[in-house]
């Protein structure tokens, strides 16, 4: 893919910036992601990017939109949810604070991991 050179006012790259690290994205895959979302949505007939951006922004109520606006909010959700659920790695979260967690194995039964609490008993 080629790039071309732009310039783009500081507070919307600096959102793109923050917004982007959260989605293991670089500020400028952010700022090419939204302009496809935005180039999709100005496209759809009955739907205002306005008021989508606004949504996604919390600034206003998701029940304020109509059904397609709403479609491509959870849309946007299910990607963002996505992405995120892809950089967690909440074991080793817990394994560096000490504490352990229990989970399902391959066959379906409750395992513990990690360390143990001081103090409880082996099997209970």
């Amino acid at each position: 893919m080629s790039s071309t050179h732009t310039r783009i006012d500081d507070e919307p790259f600096e959102l793109a910036k923050v917004v982007g690290s959260m989605l293991s994205r670089s500020a400028d895959q952010q700022v090419t992601h939204w302009a496809q979302i935005c180039r999709g949505i100005e496209s759809a007939e009955g739907v205002s990017g306005r008021a989508i951006a606004e949504v996604l922004a919390q600034r206003s109520r998701y029940d304020a939109l109509n059904d397609k606006e709403q479609a491509i909010v959870r849309a946007e959700w299910a990607e963002r949810i996505k992405e995120r659920r892809s950089t967690l790695d909440i074991a080793s979260e817990l394994a560096a604070e000490g504490r352990s967690w229990v989970e399902l194995d391959e066959q379906g039964r409750v395992v513990e991991r990690g360390v143990k609490p001081e103090g409880t008993a082996a099997g209970g």
